[in-house]
């Protein structure tokens, strides 16, 4: 899969994940347009980015794609802390 195809097809399950889960009461909902890409990469056939949102809740999404296995995995996970260790 290409870069662009993979990229736009994250941005998808962004969405959808986000939208069928979102608090009703908050009438939030996403488009492709509120999610940005923090970083991607892609090796031989595999694909893998990060992903987050304009919304302010702390969450990002992992997507890999294994080009050899034509399966998508998708993780969403929740920042709760940034801690600074000094080395």
């Amino acid at each position: 899969m290409g870069n662009d195809k993979f990229l736009e097809l994250c941005k998808e399950k962004v969405v959808e994940y986000f939208n069928t889960r979102s608090d009703k009461t908050d009438k939030a909902q996403i488009s492709k347009e509120d999610v940005f890409v923090v970083w991607s990469c892609k090796t031989l056939q595999n694909n893998k980015a990060l992903l987050s949102t304009t919304v302010s809740d702390g969450m990002y999404y992992e997507l890999t794609y294994i080009g050899d296995k034509n399966e998508l995995y998708f993780a969403a996970y929740k920042k709760w802390q940034n801690i600074c260790h000094k080395l």
